[in-house]
Order: structure tokens, then sequence, then C-alpha cells
């Protein structure tokens, strides 16, 4: 309960019941045990208990690629792994959290509150220091930031941006900002920003804004169709470029391996899949199955001999 204490600026009673699952008469009971074994803890009615300043343990200092790596491992754990490695992992980051100067708490909590990983990666790219460092020391610091983006069309633009989050997706990173040019938010593939400046200039804090409330909403999960399908081993690199969506599981077999995808779109899914010829093969749905039947039925049908005598 110390380090959950020295790791905030004010706790309610209800925080640390719900934290510690324990009833809120026992908050007070160890809150009065800490008193009495010397522990400078505070507290005010409808308002909450405190560290008294100055107690803590001897500051640990982190660099911001460590703050990085921590955020990001935080978030991988959650997500694909089972309680058994998450809940450890929560309670080290407590210890490492708790023993931070304030200012450096506040800028992990903002750290970590601008990156989300959605999908099953694989194993992380080498991040590129020339764009993924400065962007997060702009996020922290809330500053713009001048990017020089090439967009699918090749085409390049000078965008100045207020930099919220990064998201890995679909084995890419991305930055999610505000832009200026747009006047609405944006997603940056990291990969297409030939330069960038973090400019002096800071913005206000957009405290509507919520990352994981943006891409819940942008991702709607439950419009979209999961489907299963069978691709060639050397097809898979091109799937992976190429595929929006991060596959949600992977199964090796028969010389390749059976993805779950999702889509939001069954004929758009069954029209890319047959440019794949015999290298991919639909598992399910059976709708998929026959988008793509009644496709190749019709490129077969353009290509059928003519009969004898008609040209």
């Amino acid at each position: 309960m110390v380090m959950y204490l020295q790791g905030r600026r004010l706790v309610r009673a209800e925080e640390l019941a719900r934290h510690f699952e324990i009833s809120v008469r026992t908050v007070y009971r160890d809150v009065a045990a800490l008193g009495e074994a010397g522990v400078p803890v505070t507290g005010e009615a409808g308002v909450g208990y405190s560290l008294v300043k100055g107690y803590h343990l001897p500051p640990v200092m982190f660099t911001t690629e460590e703050a990085m790596a921590l955020a990001v491992g935080e978030d991988l754990v959650k997500q694909f792994t089972d309680r058994s490695l998450a809940a450890p992992m929560a309670s080290a980051l407590l210890k490492i959290r708790s023993v931070l100067p304030r200012p450096c708490q506040d800028d992990l909590d903002r750290l970590a509150s601008s990156i989300a990983v959605e999908g099953r990666p694989r194993l992380p790219d080498e991040l590129d220091r020339r764009i993924q460092l400065p962007l997060q020391q702009a996020i922290v610091a809330r500053q713009v930031v001048r990017l020089r983006y090439c967009d699918r069309a090749s085409s390049h633009t000078d965008r100045l941006v207020e930099p919220l989050g990064v998201v890995r997706y679909a084995d890419a990173w991305y930055l999610v900002a505000w832009c200026r040019l747009r006047k609405d938010y944006r997603h940056f593939k990291l990969d297409r920003v030939a330069g960038l400046d973090v400019l002096a200039e800071r913005f206000a804090p957009r405290p509507d804004f919520s990352l994981r409330k943006h891409l819940e909403e942008g991702l709607d999960r439950e419009a979209w169709v999961p489907v299963r399908v069978w691709f060639a081993q050397d097809r898979l690199e091109r799937v992976r470029r190429e595929c929006f969506c991060a596959p949600e599981d992977e199964r090796p077999r028969d010389g390749g391996v059976e993805l779950t995808l999702r889509t939001h779109s069954l004929d758009w899914f069954a029209r890319w899949l047959l440019s794949f010829g015999a290298d991919a093969e639909v598992c399910g749905p059976d709708a998929l199955r026959q988008a793509l039947h009644d496709l190749a039925a019709e490129v077969a049908a353009r290509y059928a001999p003519e009969p004898d005598g008609v040209r």
C-alpha cells in the first residue's frame, strides 16, 4: 500500500479498496497500522490519503527510451499473456513507479496513455530512433511537430501536427495526431515519414481525447467479420504488408499458415484473395467461400474457349 500511495498524489479509500480487493473498513485499519509503524500517511475525510512530501525511497531515473520500453512492454504483456505474467508485470511496474521522482511519474503516465498495441504483432521491429524517439518526447512535452510525409501515391506533403499517441497495428507503427492542415485527427504511418522537426511551440491538452477510445471507435471490431484463410508460406510477407488487420491467430499446416483475420467487407476481401490464385484457400466462413467461387466463375467464363465459328 505504501508503494501505491507513493506513486500518487492523493488516493481515496474506495480506490485503495478496489485496487487491493479489500473492504473500505480494511483500508482504514491498514492505514492506521501504517501510521503506528511510523509511515507518515496523512488523510482528510472526503478527500483521500497521501504520503508526507519527501517520504520516498532513493529516486530511480529512466531515459525516454527506457520509459517507452516499459510502457510498450506493459501493453504487450496485458494483451498477449495470461494473468500469470500480467499480474507480476503490473506489480513490478508499480514498484518502479513508486520510487520515481514526481515529474518522471507524470511523464511515464502520459507516455503510457499515448501508446497502444493492437492485433498480434510479430517480433518488434528495430525502432527508428530518428522518428520514434523524437515523437515520444514531443508527445510528453506537447510540442508541435512538422512532418514531411509520403502518402500511398508517393506524393510528399508538409504537415504541422499535434502528436497525441502512437499505435502499433498490422505490423506497423502509426502516429495519431491532430492535423492542422486537415483540421481533424489523422493516422500517419511512421515508415512513410521522410523527416520531422520538433518545434518549440507547445499545444494545449485535448481533454476530450483518449487514445483508447479513439481506437475503439475507429476500429469497431464487432462490425468486422472474422475469416480463416490458408496462405502458402512464400505469400505471408505480402499478406502482412497488404492486409490492414493483424492476424488474431496463426496455425502452421500443409506448407503454409492458416490465419484468422477480420475484414469489414467480404466482397472486398474475396477480390483481394483472388489475386493469390492457388496460394490461398478460404477455410471459413461459407459466405466468403461462395463469394470467391462466384468471382472465380466470372473470371473463368470471361476466358472460356469460344465455340467453333464464333469470334
